[in-house]
């Protein structure tokens, strides 16, 4: 799943972050904000997925039996 498209819209918010992690990140020039708010993106993809999966794991399983029982549908068209 893809997240949101990014907005030029931000909002400040106060994070605790390890005191050495971030005199380190900031030493070598990244920009926390951004990098904090790429980390959050993955997680938020994370857990969207994790949720999808969840939610639609009956069906999955449903249809992964259905083609261990009868094979791939149309597969006597597959040319490969």
């Amino acid at each position: 799943m893809k997240p949101p498209p990014a907005t030029s819209s931000r909002k400040a918010t106060n994070v605790t972050i390890d005191a050495g992690l971030l005199e380190h990140a900031k030493s070598l020039g990244i920009n926390v904000s951004k990098a904090s708010e790429e980390g959050l993106s993955r997680a938020v993809a994370a857990k969207q997925e994790a949720i999808w999966l969840q939610s639609n794991q009956a069906a999955l399983e449903s249809s992964n039996a259905y083609v261990d029982r009868s094979g791939i549908p149309l597969a006597r068209h597959r040319n490969f």
